[in-house]
This record gives C-alpha cells, structure tokens and sequence, in this order.
C-alpha cells in the first residue's frame, strides 16, 4: 500500500484487504466497529446476544470480502452485511424459542393435568378457536398436523391456539382453588 492507510477512503481499503492486507482490515475495524455495534445495541438489549451478532457480522464481512465490488460503497455494504446477521440471529432464537415452547406443549400433551374423571375440563369460556383444539389434540388425540388441516390453519398457529388455552386453563383453575379456600 503506497499511501497511509488511515488516509484512503473505505473502498480502496477493501480493495487492499481482498488483496491481503490486514492493515486495511484493521483501519475498516476501527472506523466501523463503533457504528456497527451502536446499531446492534438498539435492536439487541441482551449484550451477550448483541455481542455475538457484532463478531459474526466481522467474520461475515471477512469471508465475503472477494465479493465485494468497490464501484458500491463500503459503508452500506457492510450494514447490509448487519442486518443480515442480525435478522438471521433473531430468526434462530424465533425458532429456539417456539421449540421451547412446543416441547412444554408436548410434555404438558404427554403429562395432561388429572381431572376427577376422563373426560375435559368445561371449555365453554374459551374462544372457539382454542376449544376445539384443546378438544381435537386431548379428547381425539389428533397430532398438530392433523389439526391444522382440521381448522384449516397452520401447524404453529394450533401450536399457540393449544398454549393459550391451557394457560387460560391453568388460570381458571387457579381461579377456582383461590375461591374454595
């Protein structure tokens, strides 16, 4: 590299580091950095979560560097770069979070909570909806797939249906044992 780098504009910078120049890399790091993660720390609260998207976006930034076409400018590029990590990011804690979920379902569906008799609870204050699948997932035992088909919804949308009942469920009992005492 002829001049300083700290002199060059972020484009040729890039240019040099696709050419193997860490220095160019670490001249890009030190304007960047801050920026990057200031807009991560509005969208994240979690700075444990926040500060895995920052370092995932400078590895993605590293491994797509001989993608870059200097005739666009640095900056964009790099938070295009951003957002994608961070939408990715919070695409798979969605994901985790509705696995949480449906293995509580599920363990609720395998342990569901004893009743004097076999028969269910009175579901008559719950919402149309969240009745007949409490009523098709406990009382025909039918799977998550089969009653999407049934209420013509999907299978994630039974899922929260199902979640909401029995926390509706779960609260009225409550209600109930409040009210004997």
């Amino acid at each position: 590299m002829s001049s300083e780098p700290e002199n060059l504009p972020d484009e040729d910078l890039m240019t040099a580091y696709q050419l193997g120049d860490e220095r160019a890399f670490d001249v890009l790091y030190s304007r960047y950095s801050g920026k990057v993660y200031g807009f991560l720390k509005k969208r994240i609260y979690d700075k444990s979560s926040a500060d895995d998207v920052f370092q995932a976006t400078f590895f993605k930034l590293h491994s797509a560097r001989s993608q870059y076409n200097q005739a666009f400018p640095f900056a964009p590029w790099l938070f295009t770069i951003c957002r994608s990590v961070l939408t990715d990011s919070l695409r798979k804690k969605a994901r985790t979070q509705e696995d949480l979920n449906e293995n509580a379902i599920e363990k609720v569906a395998v342990e569901p909570p004893s009743y004097e008799s076999d028969r269910l609870p009175d579901l008559s204050f719950l919402p149309v909806q969240q009745r007949q699948a409490i009523e098709l997932r406990y009382g025909q035992d039918l799977s998550f797939a089969d009653i999407s088909k049934h209420l013509e919804t999907s299978s994630s949308n039974v899922r929260q249906l199902i979640s909401r009942a029995i926390r509706k469920l779960k609260d009225g009992v409550l209600e109930n044992n409040k009210e004997e005492k």
